[in-house]
Order: C-alpha cells, then sequence, then structure tokens
C-alpha cells in the first residue's frame, strides 16, 4: 500500500479519476496555471517564518534536500523534542503523509504538544481547507504527535504593511482544533476509498462536470474531454445562461445553443441564438452613433495593468491591493490626428504615485475618458485617490468623464465569432479582423502582463530581458487602447454606412 500525500487525498475528495490520473499519469496534466499559484503559496510561507519564528531558532525541513524519507526521520526527532518551531514538517500514518506548515512548541496538560498552524494564501477560510486540515490533524494524531490546537492563517486583507519587513498582522488565525479532531473518523473513510482507488489497474470511468472545476479546476481536463465531441456554438456561448441552465438543457439532449427553445431565453439570449444561426453579425450602428453623440473632443482612451501581491513589498500597501504599474492612453482629437502616451514603471519601486501623477498631466480637464468595462480603471483611480489625498480631487474629476465602451458594445454589436462574450479580446477580431493579440509577441494578456511585471522587477534579471520585457508590455497596453480607438470610430462613424 502506497502513502498519500494529502493532496493526493483533496484530490480524491474532488474527483476519483482525478486522484488515480495523479498517481499513474501524471504527465497528463496541464499545469498552465499552477505555476502563479505555487509561488505567492512560496512567498506566503517564507513570510510565515519570519512572523512565527522572529529569533530564527525554528528549523525548516527541506524536502527537495533531504528527500522524503530523511525528511519523515528528521521531523520525528524534532517532533520529539518539541524544543524549537519546526516549518513544513513531515508525518506520515495509516496510509497518508503530510507536511505541516507551522508547528510551534506549547503544553497540554503538563506535557509536551503543539500548536499546528496551516498557511494558506486565500482571504478567507474555505470549506476545502477545512478538508485540508481534517487530514493534517488525523495524520499528525494517528503518527502519536500530540496537538494543543489546530488552526488555520490566512492572508488579512486590512493589514497594511509598515515596511522594513514587518509582517505581523499579515495572517488572520482561526481555530479549527474541535472541528478537525471531530472529523477524524471521515478522514480513515476517505483514505480508505483512496487507497482503493489508487490501486485500480484502470481509471475509473467518471464523466466530466461541475466537479472539474470546484474547488480547483482540474488539469486533466482536457484528457479527459478528448473525445467528446463539442458543439460548434456550445450552451456556455449564451450569455448568463447558467450552468443549472445548461443542465437542464442537455438532459433534454440539446447541446447547442442553436436548439434552444426561445421560451428558456432572454431578449439578449434570443439575439445571440438567432444571429448564430444565421451567421449574420447584429450592428445597431445608428444605436451606436447616437450613444457616442454626446461626448465630445479630444476623446482619451485608457487601459491599465494592475499587479496584486499577497505579500505587499512596498510600504504603506495591502495585501492584494490593485498596484497599477502601467497604463496606455490614446488620445483623438476631432480632425482624426491620434497620439498616444504611456506610463511603465520597472525600476522595482511602488510606481502608484508615479503613476497617478502621469495620469493627471496627460488626462487634462476636458473631454471624454473611454475605458472599457470601466469600473476597473474607476476603482484603480479610487484607490490612488485614497492612497494620495493631494491627488485626489485630479483623479475624481477624471473619474467623472469616464465612458464604458463595454455596454454600447454589448447593446449594439454582435458577431457569432464571440460566442456570447464582449470582452474586448472576443470583440475587436470581430470588429477589427486586421488587429489581433495573437500577433503580439511574449505578453498576449492581462495575466501574462503581470508575470512579465514581476519577472522584469526580480533582482536577478538581466537589463537585457527587462529591455525584451518593457517591449512586450507596452505593445501589449497599446494594443488594448487602440482597440478603444478603432472600436469608438466603428461605432461613431458607421452610421448610415450599414
Amino acid at each position: 500500500m502506497r502513502n498519500l500525500s494529502k493532496s493526493k487525498i483533496i484530490a480524491y475528495r474532488q474527483c476519483p479519476k482525478r486522484l488515480w490520473l495523479e498517481i499513474h499519469r501524471p504527465e497528463l496534466r496541464d499545469d498552465t496555471a499552477s505555476e502563479m499559484v505555487f509561488q505567492i503559496g512560496h512567498q506566503v510561507g517564507d513570510v510565515a517564518r519570519s512572523i512565527y519564528d522572529p529569533e530564527g531558532l525554528g528549523v525548516l525541513i527541506d524536502i527537495q534536500e533531504l528527500g522524503h524519507e530523511q525528511a519523515f526521520a528528521r521531523s520525528a526527532v524534532l517532533l520529539g523534542n518539541c524544543e524549537v518551531p519546526v516549518f513544513e514538517a513531515g508525518m506520515i500514518a495509516d496510509g497518508a503523509l503530510a507536511y505541516a506548515d507551522v508547528m510551534l512548541p506549547d503544553s497540554q496538560n503538563g506535557a509536551n504538544a503543539w500548536k499546528m498552524i496551516e498557511v494558506k494564501s486565500s482571504t478567507s477560510v474555505k470549506d476545502y481547507h477545512r478538508d485540508d486540515i481534517a487530514v493534517q490533524a488525523h495524520v499528525a494524531t494517528a503518527a502519536g504527535v500530540r496537538l494543543s490546537s489546530v488552526s488555520l492563517a490566512h492572508i488579512d486583507t486590512s493589514f497594511v504593511y509598515p515596511g522594513n519587513g514587518d509582517y505581523r498582522g499579515l495572517l488572520k488565525e482561526n481555530d479549527l482544533t474541535e472541528e478537525a479532531h471531530s472529523r477524524s473518523g471521515e478522514v480513515q473513510e476517505w483514505i480508505a476509498a483512496a487507497q482503493t482507488v489508487a490501486a485500480l489497474p484502470e481509471e475509473p470511468a467518471i464523466a466530466t462536470g461541475p466537479h472539474c472545476n470546484e474547488p480547483f479546476s482540474c488539469g486533466f481536463c482536457d484528457y479527459c474531454n478528448r473525445d467528446k465531441v463539442r458543439p460548434e456554438y456550445p450552451l456556455s456561448s449564451l450569455p448568463r445562461f447558467g450552468s443549472s441552465k445548461q443542465a437542464r438543457m442537455e438532459d433534454l439532449g440539446i447541446e447547442d445553443l442553436r436548439n434552444v427553445p426561445d421560451e428558456h431565453l432572454s431578449a439578449l439570449q434570443i439575439l445571440v441564438k438567432k444571429h448564430t444561426a444565421d451567421a449574420t453579425v447584429f450592428f445597431d450602428a445608428e444605436g451606436a452613433a447616437a450613444d457616442l453623440a454626446p461626448h465630445g473632443f479630444p476623446a482619451y482612451f485608457l487601459d491599465f495593468e494592475t499587479a496584486m501581491f499577497a505579500v505587499p513589498i512596498w510600504k504603506g500597501t495591502r495585501p492584494y491591493q490593485q498596484i497599477p504599474f502601467q497604463f496606455s492612453l490614446h488620445i483623438l482629437d476631432e480632425s482624426g490626428s491620434l497620439q498616444h502616451h504611456g506610463f511603465l514603471d520597472l525600476t522595482g519601486d511602488d510606481p502608484s504615485l508615479a503613476c497617478a501623477q502621469s495620469l493627471i498631466n496627460l488626462c487634462g480637464d476636458r473631454g471624454p475618458v473611454f475605458a472599457y468595462n470601466a469600473g476597473f480603471e474607476c476603482r484603480v483611480m479610487r484607490e490612488l485617490a485614497g492612497h494620495f489625498p493631494e491627488l485626489a480631487a485630479s483623479l475624481e474629476a477624471i473619474i467623472a468623464r469616464v465612458v464604458d465602451l463595454l455596454p454600447i458594445a454589448r447593446s449594439r454589436y454582435y458577431h457569432p465569432s464571440q460566442h456570447g462574450s464582449w470582452s474586448i479580446k472576443a470583440v475587436l477580431p470581430a470588429a477589427v479582423p486586421e488587429l489581433s493579440y495573437g500577433q503580439l509577441e511574449g505578453v498576449q494578456d492581462g495575466n501574462m502582463a503581470v508575470v512579465a511585471f514581476m519577472e522584469a522587477i526580480a533582482p536577478g534579471t538581466t537589463p537585457e530581458r527587462k529591455n525584451e520585457i518593457e517591449r512586450q508590455l507596452v505593445s501589449y497596453c497599446q494594443l488594448d487602447t487602440f482597440a478603444m480607438v478603432r472600436l469608438y470610430q466603428l461605432f461613431r462613424d458607421s452610421a448610415g454606412r450599414v
């Protein structure tokens, strides 16, 4: 019998087939989205050690250096002595194994004991965290480790970083001792069932469904769907057509949106269905022009790129605060002349103040400021206004001029290739086919922009690589605002010609 890690048991809880594939066919897993999550978890873990062991007396069990066998042996010695904090302590029992983020020496009824703390990069306790903690507590207890308490620590978003590496207050602890111990019987059943699945000669036959994304997106989805015949226009391409409605249609044998009866659809969904079935474009040019007519010149087109840090790195910032490190601004005058300006800070210093000042200087005091899904841009500017009171009036004045292009696009334009989405990346290739994000080198979306920014400000990044990243970020963000310019021109100037 193999010893199953805590992550394998949690994988079983999500889907037995996932567990089997994790063990027997891990090469089929798509790990694209997991690297950033791993990096965030690593950063939070490093900070947790500084919080719980400020004097640096603790011991970190380095699994990569020691290997599992020696890690368990070293952990057993340290947990038996109960003298110093232990991080990533390995425990094994009952066919399962687990590594505890934080173990702090304590006492219980006069005997040596341990405070076990699991550290998460989330901002609250999730249901699956409770399963995680239950497994951890069961394995520790079964391994003979006396626990005085079991807690989960997560990020406290109200924490403001005072600087100088002081992260006291970043983590908020939640005592789950009683709950964790009360579920020991459940955990034993999970382990036994997971062991049975792990021993199967073939993968269990389990169809894909909502569980594939709850509580995590499973990396084996592409593999599990490899033989599934996908309709050209699936039900998921209907806007705001929830999973429960999709399930009801699928129960009736309806998988293509063109076959959904109109009585189950809203007016917008009927429009999408009609133009998808007819292979036609819906464009209310007169309406679009009327929507834009009240807004004069100069016209500004704004897009921010922001980064969020679970562990703040700049004084005065909070966990997961949207920090703008870049913006692109196109300015169109009444004659049709177009200028481009931008801001990008890759120094590694907090870019917020310079970003706000540059934006105020460029936006002038009149003319609409167009954005796409403008709530995001407004939130960023309000955050800057709150952070820099001396700039608040100027930033609020810009916010008051913001015009959102997304509602206009949603009301006035639809192409079947959008598949029910009005994101800029769905509308642009449909409405302005000569422009494409796919032609960009390197950075092609917001997530890639964040990854590139973090690489650029990392101490070990070479000047050559930083220059390359700078070119890619400028090209990407500039295309975002140029795309808005082209949509604006299409919507404003097509009346009478369509």
